[in-house]
């Protein structure tokens, strides 16, 4: 069957773009710190509103003191709040945290799984932290439809749709499987540092030129250099 020429048009700038974020972002990674897959698991969810520099100043006595899902579902839970009290809704994120653990005890043998359908049926997991997981602890293949991808890929053209799970599927069409984790993490370094929700950069993005979305932000390059976040930290 012929694909129409504006899917063929809109998936050529979208492997444009991502291939020129790869110029500006050549060590674009996750940014949160971590050994092994239950760490990244813990770590992707105390950042749920959150930062990731403030998510990587807690772990390191966080998974010391927790270091294995037996460890952390047996956990003291005033001693767990107090560890990740500073990345925000401490004792909620303490609750989820001991439920996935336990979970992981009961039914994966202490071990995170590598399966997505497996993933999200630990607490707190859904398809974006599953895809989190896989792609960076597994070296599994996954689209990310965080805050920032959201919003980027509606910015590009790339999809019109606001369900996560909707831009998921939009993103893996557009896009060979092999590349889904690194294009996730593109888009995010950019959505980070550049394409901000309220005053993207125009004016200093390298990949202006394909965006239909170009002047939401300035387009004089002198302003839009005083909104990039060199960090990147959200």
């Amino acid at each position: 069957m012929e694909v129409p020429e504006d899917e063929v048009r809109t998936k050529r700038r979208a492997r444009a773009i991502v291939k020129e974020l790869g110029i500006t972002y050549p060590d674009a990674r996750c940014e949160l710190d971590f050994s092994n897959p239950f760490q990244l698991l813990v770590a992707t969810i105390v950042s749920a509103q959150s930062t990731d520099q403030r998510v990587n100043g807690v772990t390191p006595a966080l998974f010391s003191r927790f270091p294995t899902a037996v460890a952390l579902a047996a956990a003291d839970r005033a001693e767990l709040e107090d560890l990740i009290r500073s990345t925000g809704f401490f004792r909620a994120k303490a609750q989820t945290l001991q439920r996935m653990a336990q979970q992981l005890c009961d039914n994966f043998s202490g071990d995170v799984p590598a399966r997505l359908q497996d993933l999200i049926t630990l607490a707190g997991v859904g398809r974006k932290t599953a895809n989190v997981v896989l792609g960076d602890a597994f070296g599994v293949p996954g689209v990310t439809v965080d805050t920032h991808v959201g919003r980027l890929a509606r910015r590009f053209g790339w999809t019109s749709q606001v369900d996560p799970e909707k831009v998921e599927a939009h993103l893996m069409g557009l896009f060979p499987r092999k590349d889904w984790t690194v294009m996730s993490h593109r888009v995010i370094w950019h959505g980070r540092r550049f394409c901000h929700a309220r005053r993207p950069a125009c004016g200093a993005c390298s990949v202006a030129r394909w965006c239909p979305a170009y002047g939401q932000g300035p387009t004089d390059p002198a302003v839009a250099a005083t909104l990039v976040k060199l960090t990147g930290r959200r």
